[in-house]
């Protein structure tokens, strides 16, 4: 059971999914929270029942799945609705994320959520990881890899918490500027030094 949690961030096209990866090849469980809240809203879940009963049926697809566009083209247009939804799911995500922490095996947990210091989450973890690129490169990575505009990026990005705050707020940077091999001996580094804490913890 992994007691020392590492909370892994970094914003859209960062490289945050590459790092993560870069640590379960070590060994270590990862705890997603773009899969948890997927998971917290699948069919014959407590999340998606709630939430037909709030929007109705017509929030579905016809298989039953949940409607993702549909829902969020509601939220975006509905404040009452998105705050509703936000205190449905917010518990239930970092509720489940808490019980994946504590069936791993490994000797630290990494969660890795995008919105780590904007949602408060870095306060269930022990220590907090931050994937770091420039907003120019971010912007770079994203549209070449979701094939997006860059006004939608430039969207995003300005949606969650500048570089310079996420930076003063993190523990441990990685800085993604450069090759993944480069990555991989950094990840290395502070796997050795998460060891070592979890280990005193």
């Amino acid at each position: 059971m992994a007691d020392y949690i590492i909370g892994l961030t970094g914003g859209i096209g960062s490289g945050k999914t590459t790092v993560a990866n870069l640590f379960a090849d070590l060994g270590v469980t990862l705890v997603d929270a773009d899969i948890v809240a997927r998971e917290v809203v699948s069919i014959g879940s407590k999340g998606l029942n709630a939430i037909v009963y709030h929007f109705g049926d017509s929030i579905l697809l016809g298989d039953g799945h949940l409607d993702r566009s549909k829902l969020r083209e509601r939220i975006f247009n509905h404040d009452d609705d998105r705050l509703w939804l936000n205190s449905l799911l917010h518990p239930l995500i970092r509720e489940t994320m808490l019980e994946k922490c504590k069936e791993a095996q490994s000797n630290y947990v990494i969660m890795v959520v995008p919105l780590l210091f904007e949602n408060g989450l870095d306060r269930l973890v022990h220590r907090t990881l931050l994937v770091d690129i420039s907003p120019e490169l971010q912007q770079q990575r994203t549209v070449a890899r979701d094939a997006v505009s860059a006004k939608q990026v430039q969207n995003i990005i300005g949606s969650q918490a500048t570089r310079a705050e996420k930076l003063s707020q993190a523990d441990d940077v990685i800085d993604n500027h450069g090759e993944v091999s480069a990555l991989k001996c950094k990840v290395n580094a502070l796997n050795t030094l998460y060891l070592k804490l979890s280990s005193s913890a």
